[in-house]
């Protein structure tokens, strides 16, 4: 079945490049899994879906594993070619249909609502426009359908809020591809018309030292159906 992608077949370049960063990060992504629990945390946050789901920034692909049989197709979107590249690794391996393709949060390549759930894992901290991203998110989210989100952002008492706006304005995001610390996911998915479903807030690493990347949130909200017309 064709994917419903804008412009295919049209040549375009990569919005993000970050081949430094991407190269550090898939190896740390990878520790990570069993040293951190993000395997678990994987599994906790795409149980369940099923139907048409769109991943944004899938990074190197590590969900893939994680999706339940229910899930028909997954289109993965990673803007960082050398990301891209395991991603598209990953997906052959994956027990569905996985189609890696590039392109930006801001400007999703798909249709209008055509995904039963969309998927955001650890990629708002480094969007360039959180709103106008979740706003791309509702749009191409059927209306009632979910989405599923582990974002890390804004946590802790006075000085680590403090030290997370220094570092968001200073050397965090040019040395961690975009990335900020302070955001606050949840406050953006509500400000963006979702309807916020069950979310739970957790440290990353649960035991070790608690960073300024460590505030994490997983949950699900909903796009909010099409009203009835009388």
């Amino acid at each position: 079945m064709p994917l419903p992608f804008a412009g295919a077949g049209k040549a375009a370049r990569d919005p993000v490049h970050h081949p430094l960063f991407a190269r550090c990060y898939a190896r740390l992504s990878v520790a990570a899994e069993t040293r951190m629990g993000m395997a678990g945390v994987r599994d906790r946050l795409l149980a369940g879906l099923s139907g048409r789901v769109l991943e944004v920034g899938a990074g190197n692909g590590l969900n893939f594993a994680h999706y339940p049989g229910a899930v028909a197709e997954v289109v993965a979107i990673e803007p960082e070619r050398v990301l891209r590249q395991l991603a598209v690794e990953a997906a052959v391996r994956a027990g569905m249909p996985v189609d890696v393709v590039p392109g930006a949060a801001e400007a999703l390549p798909v249709k209008s609502e055509g995904f039963d759930a969309v998927v955001l894992s650890l990629v708002l901290c480094s969007v360039r426009d959180v709103p106008r991203a979740l706003g791309e998110v509702r749009r191409v989210l059927r209306p009632g359908g979910q989405v599923r989100f582990f974002e890390h952002g804004r946590g802790g008492g006075r000085a680590m809020l403090l030290t997370q706006r220094v570092l968001d304005r200073t050397v965090w995001p040019p040395l961690s591809g975009g990335c900020h610390v302070g955001r606050d996911p949840v406050a953006a998915l509500r400000d963006a018309g979702f309807e916020l479903g069950p979310y739970r807030r957790l440290l990353m690493p649960e035991k070790g030292p608690v960073l300024p990347a460590s505030y994490c949130v997983l949950g699900t909200a909903w796009r909010p159906p099409a009203p009835v017309r009388p």
